[in-house]
């Protein structure tokens, strides 16, 4: 595992810019010019950046923009190389970052400007996630990609079923295909089910979101993929941030004063599994239907009622995990006085 180096010491900083199918690097070396190679994306390209970097005696403190499936390869290799250091970085960050310095925008100048940031910039070492949560979150938006793949056959189905020119071997057809979809998605829920029963910590905190007002197992697979690679650092503001669903306001002097909305810079995978029990939420859980009642009143939209709903629910999220104990709606919303015949009713 890596261990913290002090900046005091002989540092040399890398940045690389990831990309599908290329790695740019660039690395600022105490008196020495400005290096910059080019990497394959790929096992065997990593290997050889690696390589690259261990030529140097000193510690290498590495930042990349966290990519997706391009960028977590990269980062699980270079978290195992010795000597170096690694930083993760939001790319909403290093994008304001970059607003401050003189660049053309291309790879070489995007690695250069990471490397900087490497530089200048405080240090957060990157946590590796775990290998059965990193599994988790790959199957569970597999599982997402099956069943946008079955609702855009359903309406296919629809419209062919609509229509007096559509052969009956074409409804035929998607009909067979839909009963094979269905199979597969439950058979991918099944796994997934039974990866987190075999894990004692998943298995509570998935019994610990079920247990939670407007989710249940099927959406509690989703959430749980989503926030179980969380460093276990982070502040409740941070998990916010990193689901983009912190809000982002357009103000400019006296004359510009637009309507707050979400900054939408974060997971998107992690705002998509919120929506569904967030709209469960504010009709079966009293404090969350007073809540957002409460801001339709204040004249707030439907949309934004329910982002801040979702915000409220993150909330609980990280408070039930981090307490290990079941969802209370008294302690998330303490403002909120709810009529016990309302309270008695939802459950």
């Amino acid at each position: 595992m890596n261990k913290p180096v002090s900046i005091a010491q002989s540092t040399v900083f890398c940045g690389i810019d990831v990309s599908a199918g290329s790695l740019a690097a660039a690395l600022i070396e105490p008196d020495q010019p400005l290096a910059q190679r080019e990497f394959a994306n790929s096992s065997s390209g990593h290997k050889a950046l690696i390589a690259w970097l261990g030529k140097r005696k000193a510690m290498v403190r590495v930042s990349l923009e966290a990519t997706g499936i391009y960028s977590l390869d990269l980062a699980l290799a270079l978290h195992a190389a010795p000597r170096i250091e690694l930083a993760v970085l939001n790319p909403k960050l290093v994008n304001r970052f970059a607003q401050t310095l003189v660049r053309s925008q291309n790879d070489a100048s995007a690695a250069l400007v990471l490397a900087e940031y490497s530089q200048r910039m405080p240090f957060a070492a990157w946590v590796a996630p775990s290998g059965r949560g990193l599994q988790l979150r790959v199957l569970a938006r597999h599982i997402y990609s099956l069943v946008a793949q079955q609702t855009r056959e359903l309406n296919r189905l629809h419209a062919v079923e609509g229509s007096r020119t559509a052969p009956r071997v074409v409804v035929q057809d998607i009909r067979r295909g839909l009963t094979f979809q269905a199979r597969r998605i439950a058979q991918m829920r099944r796994a997934a089910r039974e990866m987190i029963a075999a894990d004692a910590e998943l298995e509570e905190r998935f019994r610990l979101l079920t247990a939670t007002p407007g989710i249940g197992a099927i959406s509690a697979i989703q959430l749980l993929a989503e926030t179980v690679l969380l460093p276990p650092g982070l502040t409740v503001r941070e998990w916010v941030a990193h689901s983009g669903l912190d809000p982002a306001h357009h103000d400019s002097g006296t004359s510009v004063h637009k309507r707050p909305r979400i900054s939408r810079a974060g997971n998107r995978h992690l705002r998509r599994a919120l929506f569904m029990p967030t709209l469960s939420a504010v009709r079966c859980d009293p404090h969350m239907k007073a809540y957002y009642e409460a801001l339709q009143a204040r004249h707030k939209t439907k949309l934004q009622a329910l982002m801040a709903v979702a915000r409220k629910l993150l909330h609980a999220i990280y408070g039930i995990f981090k307490t290990r104990t079941t969802y209370d709606g008294n302690k998330l919303f303490p403002e909120i006085n709810i009529v016990p015949e309302l309270q008695s009713a939802s459950r």
